[in-house]
């Protein structure tokens, strides 16, 4: 059986607190009689308790004389340590005694709701780091963040492609990759990627709440120069996306870590861009007076991200 260690005891120390206050008490007056009302104790009280503090050492502390008390080498090195010590025990004191602060509350909103996919774990895997931050989601405001942080009624937004106001704060954050999703049998299927004519060519299958600023975004970043005419189908639920794509009405545009869980189902593929990864990328906009709450939580999920299903490396602005 291996064998349980006992638990290592703390050091005893021969002194306690009233013998170093009593040894500094003395330094500082150089007399048992001056020491003895900074103590409230009588000059023969004094005595006696520099004498059992000397006893406890076995070492003198002082030299008497008539000129007054005179620290020995061992009394110098003691009073040396022992300000410092008394003055750590009483911050120390003061530090246990000290009320727990109130953990500071942010509402936090996400332009995208493909983020609620992963957000609320990370939130939870981020209370570790975060202890003092109590972050609750405010998702009514997922369709129009910028204006419920220009209002007050958010304090934090995840954003992607909507510009913020004046008077708010951003940084950057990391990014995610837009894929396509398709039925195993779409004849787009037998290509190894995918290029903005394929899609000009087909239905493209995308979420309703995907915002006005995202979409123009996603078809600037296909056709930089003009957009032809494309064919949309918009569902409701990403599911319905992923069956109409399934079913072969089109070519699903969605967040890799949206599209990642329905690869395990028979009949669908992933392809991506053939011109390289569209990557979207992803801002925290914040009120002034969050600045520091905002400031944490951007690093904290900046780790927490999703990972691409490819590589399996961290998205990084």
């Amino acid at each position: 059986m291996p064998r349980i260690q006992a638990p290592i005891s703390p050091p005893r120390p021969r002194l306690d607190i009233r013998d170093l206050q009593v040894v500094l008490a003395v330094a500082a007056a150089r007399s048992t009689s001056r020491a003895a009302p900074v103590l409230h104790l009588s000059q023969s009280a004094v005595s006696r308790a520099l004498m059992a503090a000397e006893d406890k050492l076995g070492a003198r502390l002082f030299e008497r004389s008539v000129s007054g008390f005179t620290a020995t080498p061992v009394g110098e090195r003691l009073i040396a340590t022992a300000g410092p010590f008394l003055a750590q025990l009483a911050e120390l004191e003061k530090a246990a005694m000290r009320p727990a602060p109130e953990p500071v509350k942010v509402r936090l909103v996400c332009e995208c709701y493909t983020a609620y996919r992963w957000l609320p774990s990370a939130l939870v895997a981020m209370r570790k780091s975060l202890p003092d931050l109590e972050v609750s989601l405010a998702v009514e405001h997922t369709g129009d963040p910028v204006a419920a942080l220009l209002a007050g009624e958010v304090d934090v937004a995840l954003i992607t492609t909507s510009k913020v106001g004046k008077g708010l704060r951003e940084a950057r954050l990391f990014h995610d990759e837009i894929v396509f999703v398709l039925a195993d049998t779409h004849p787009l299927a037998r290509k190894a990627s995918i290029t903005p004519a394929d899609l000009a060519a087909q239905p493209l299958i995308s979420s309703t709440h995907t915002p006005p600023a995202e979409q123009q975004w996603f078809i600037t970043q296909l056709f930089p120069r003009k957009a032809p005419p494309l064919q949309m189908l918009h569902f409701p639920l990403t599911e319905a996306v992923v069956d109409a794509a399934r079913a072969g009405m089109g070519v699903a545009a969605m967040s890799e870590w949206m599209a990642e869980p329905y690869l395990e189902a028979r009949g669908l593929v992933l392809r991506r861009l053939s011109t390289g990864p569209l990557l979207r990328p992803w801002r925290i906009a914040w009120r002034p007076e969050a600045g520091e709450s905002a400031q944490r939580l951007a690093g904290a999920l900046t780790s927490l991200a999703p990972r691409s299903v490819g590589e399996r490396q961290v998205f990084k602005a």
